[in-house]
């Protein structure tokens, strides 16, 4: 490793105390205490109406008023100056709903080319199946729309440079929307990071586990979808041309044909920490297992899997794993967990805090080389003695080993904190100041392309070799 990597992958106990005093960056004065445990340090959130004016208005359409669409629609218009004025789904009663939420006058079709038409729409929210999103992205651009696309950002790797080409082409923005690029969890273990706070990353390992039928994609179905209040034509697109049959339509995830699964899912978002984090432009080889364990209910995909990715030595980062898991039918409860594990310490994220978790690496005592786990008790009594007097002799003048790095950190986010809230800043903060675009196409891919590359290891069932820089397979 390099003296300039060596820097920046370790830092002194008092270059770090000086940097994550009392008064960090982006830590707010005020603690919260718990009973034996050490009080939290509260993250700040930015005032992001201070950025906005609510008569510099952007007029924005949502394309899909599906699940997500009803976290995104609602997010979005938190932001001073966002007007919802169209919105377009397959499905008659998604269409009534959205009036009923946003008003009559709200423009709806089942076709998003008349949305792409109009001369009122600014932006355009694409919460679509994964095998939309990138022919509803590269139309929006080249209509003069900027665009928040959901995640993943593609549904096949050679759509990746297609949209990046198109958004350099139209110059318009587009942010790819896994809100981890914004979570200040995520930008707060970031500056842990590169402050050497953990020394050396030599791994991550991170988990998104649910437990529910509704965690699975078991999405509740009306009776009164058919092909008269479906666009099923519209819905399949270019994806094989196959019988109406609502469980594709309504739990289209649990189908290749539409989705990518825990990969697409959930994987994406956890790729997508992992690179804000380490500033990685992704892995050079990805390799799966899992199967299908408890969800037998016709669907494509895996319900657990696990996927385990080498990232290569970068002026961001020394080389280092990458583990990934997944278990729709956790009994533990479902859980989501992040750890990037250093030689001096860990970053934990959990659903609400960030830890810092420093364990000073000891020597062994005189009395754990001769009486512990170690090779001296296989000695002869003569050999052990001569250890002994040479072990003291060469720690003769040796100082007590200080346990002042054994301690834990933490931070969390306020009450109601939001980090889909922080996307969306984000992107309306990039479309009216332009301002640099959180996740963009190029980061966008990056994140994506593991996540798919994951699929296709677990159905091919081997190493799948991937070239970040250049964004292509390199078998």
């Amino acid at each position: 490793m390099t003296d300039k990597k060596k820097k920046n992958s370790s830092l002194t106990r008092k270059d770090f105390l000086k940097s994550s005093s009392l008064g960090v960056a982006g830590v707010a004065l005020g603690a919260r205490k718990s009973r034996g445990k050490p009080a939290a340090r509260l993250l700040k959130t930015p005032d992001f109406k201070k950025k906005f004016s609510a008569n510099d208005r952007i007029q924005i359409a949502s394309i899909g008023m599906g699940i997500i669409a009803n976290y995104d629609v609602p997010a979005a218009l938190k932001v001073p100056g966002v007007e919802l004025v169209a919105v377009a789904d397959c499905y008659d009663a998604r269409l009534t709903h959205a009036k009923e939420a946003y008003g009559k006058d709200l423009f709806t079709t089942k076709d998003y080319r008349k949305i792409l038409a109009r001369k009122d729409v600014d932006a355009v929210i694409a919460p679509v199946p994964d095998h939309w999103h990138a022919r509803i992205s590269i139309d929006a651009m080249k209509a003069g729309k900027d665009v928040y696309c959901e995640k993943p950002m593609v549904h096949k790797i050679g759509e990746g440079k297609q949209i990046i080409q198109a958004q350099k082409q139209t110059g318009k923005k587009m942010q790819v929307g896994s809100q981890y690029a914004s979570n200040i969890l995520f930008q707060k273990a970031r500056d842990m990071y590169k402050s050497g706070a953990i020394g050396r990353l030599e791994q991550v390992d991170a988990a998104y586990n649910r437990n529910s039928a509704i965690g699975a994609w078991q999405y509740s179905m009306p009776e009164d979808a058919t092909p008269k209040t479906v666009d099923w034509d519209r819905f399949l697109g270019d994806a094989p041309k196959v019988p109406w049959d609502p469980k594709r339509f309504f739990r289209w995830r649990c189908y290749r044909d539409y989705g990518e699964g825990i990969p697409g899912d959930l994987f994406v978002h956890l790729l997508t920490a992992v690179h804000t984090v380490t500033g990685s432009k992704g892995p050079t080889q990805i390799s799966a297992a899992g199967g299908l364990r408890h969800w037998h209910d016709g669907r494509q995909v895996p319900d657990v899997i696990f996927g385990q990715y080498a990232y290569p030595e970068t002026d961001n980062h020394p080389d280092f794993t990458l583990t990934l898991r997944s278990n729709l039918a956790d009994g533990g409860g479902g859980a989501q967990r992040f750890q990037f594990i250093g030689d001096e310490g860990i970053i934990e994220v959990n659903y609400n805090t960030v830890k810092l978790i420093r364990h000073h690496r000891r020597s062994p005592s005189l009395n754990q080389l001769v009486n512990g786990y170690n090779s001296v008790m296989t000695f002869s009594e003569k050999v052990q003695q001569e250890f002994k007097q040479n072990y003291k002799k060469a720690h003769a003048d040796a100082k007590p080993q200080s346990s002042s790095m054994n301690n834990t950190t933490t931070f969390q986010t306020p009450d109601g904190y939001s980090a889909r809230l922080s996307h969306m800043i984000n992107f309306f903060d990039s479309v009216r100041n332009g301002s640099p675009v959180f996740e963009d196409p190029v980061f966008g891919f990056r994140a994506a392309a593991p996540a798919l590359l994951t699929n296709k290891s677990y159905r091919e069932g081997r190493v799948i070799n991937w070239d970040p820089e250049k964004m292509q397979l390199a078998d």
